[in-house]
């Protein structure tokens, strides 16, 4: 079962986790909510969407500036403007409920903007300083339970933000968002000063983005993981074509889609809670090869089922295999990172799994016109097998790749075995 040893042995891991979790939630809870509001007030998908893609190059600037400023100054300072910035948007979203005859659409434009943007912030610098609060044996450990605490927020915490908006309607949902982002701002302020490396503090800023660049794109560990990582998403993910491969595959309806969009994080949630053995692991880059195969070869089976029962099977396993991937992989990375380069390095893992998603909807969304949804689905599943057996034979460093187990530093000193 899931190692909860981290949590015993961190009190700064403890705040981190309730607050992500808590903070998990909340964004949910707003997931469900904008989307719905807009589709209200203009009866317009393509203004969702606009407003989801406002939100994403937000959160893409927001993580590229918020990965360099969590290498120069107080990573708990972030952390708390990214949380607090969320009880101002949350509450200008409340209030815009109020305004007589209907609410403004430019306020909500405005507020996926700016809490995009900052709320990155405290993202990128909670990925930068949570490794400093667990010995280095116990990364799998940590990771697997930031996993699991974004699974049960992806499974309950739509569906709860549906029935608060039917039991106190859009306003009331945005004022248990503010409400959830108050509390997560109150719980990370008692973290202590996160303080960054001196050396990274007194580098310019184009230096610092050269020396965080270099590093992610050249290391023998994090440069290939970064292209593991990007292959995975081109490829394999597909719930770009649920709806289409439902329709006219499987023969379904809204229902059975909701069910087929669930089965990952159902794959995903056992995964989580299974995952005592990550700790234990030896031969960690191999696993996560792996673990990235599995997932290619779970679309593709997808994509061959013409029975609603084995689709879900397959989503589940894909699922299970992603969850996996994300453990071993955050164990990989933040081992392999010096403490003084962590918020640049994951600025450009998260910014590469935001363009990613897109880029991946792209890719299997262009295939389905020439091929039909399943033959999409296949090769997709096909050519994510095909980069795993490439990357594994070109990259020698991903294949023996293994976390360094040492015991974590203090926060905000150098990371000595990180950085050689």
């Amino acid at each position: 079962m899931v190692d909860v040893s981290p949590l015993r042995l961190s009190r700064e891991f403890r705040i981190v986790f309730v607050a992500r979790l808590v903070s998990i939630f909340g964004l949910g809870f707003a997931a469900v909510a904008l989307p719905m509001q807009v589709y209200q007030l203009t009866g317009s998908s393509l203004l969702v969407a606009t407003v989801h893609t406002t939100s994403a190059v937000s959160v893409l600037a927001g993580t590229l500036v918020g990965g360099m400023l969590a290498d120069r100054g107080d990573r708990r300072r972030l952390i708390v403007i990214g949380r607090a910035s969320a009880i101002l948007g949350f509450g200008a979203l409340a209030v815009n409920t109020l305004v007589p005859d209907q609410p403004w659409l430019w306020v909500i434009y405005a507020v996926a903007a700016f809490n995009g943007f900052f709320g990155s912030f405290s993202a990128v610098a909670l990925q930068a300083a949570a490794p400093g609060f667990v010995p280095r044996d116990k990364l799998p450990a940590a990771g697997a339970l930031l996993a699991l605490n974004g699974e049960l927020g992806s499974v309950l915490a739509p569906a709860l933000g549906g029935v608060i908006i039917a039991a106190a309607g859009m306003g009331g949902n945005y004022v248990i968002t503010t409400v959830l982002s108050l509390f997560t701002t109150v719980l990370v302020w008692r973290l202590p000063r996160l303080e960054a490396p001196e050396e990274a503090r007194a580098q310019s800023v184009l230096a610092a983005m050269r020396e965080g660049a270099g590093f992610a794109f050249r290391h023998r560990v994090v440069g290939p993981l970064l292209l593991l990582g990007l292959a995975q998403m081109l490829f394999a993910a597909p719930q770009v074509l649920i709806n289409e491969f439902t329709d006219k595959v499987l023969g379904g309806g809204p229902t059975m889609v909701g069910l087929l969009y669930t089965a990952p994080a159902v794959g995903a949630l056992i995964g989580s809670l299974t995952s005592g053995w990550a700790g234990r692991a030896r031969r960690t880059g191999s696993l996560l090869l792996v673990a990235v195969a599995l997932c290619g070869l779970t679309v593709f089976g997808f994509g061959a089922s013409t029975w609603a029962p084995l689709a879900f099977l397959f989503l589940v396993f894909l699922g299970f295999g992603q969850v996996v991937e994300e453990i071993l992989r955050y164990a990989l990375l933040q081992s392999h990172t010096p403490d003084r380069l962590r918020g640049r390095v994951n600025s450009v893992w998260t910014a590469q799994a935001t363009i990613g998603d897109s880029a991946g909807a792209l890719t299997l969304g262009g295939l389905a016109p020439l091929i039909g949804a399943a033959g999409a689905l296949m090769a997709g599943g096909a050519l994510t097998v095909v980069s795993v057996g490439a990357l594994a034979v070109a990259f020698a460093g991903l294949r023996t790749a293994q976390v360094l187990r040492e015991l974590a530093v203090s926060p905000g000193r150098p990371d000595a075995e990180g950085s050689r």
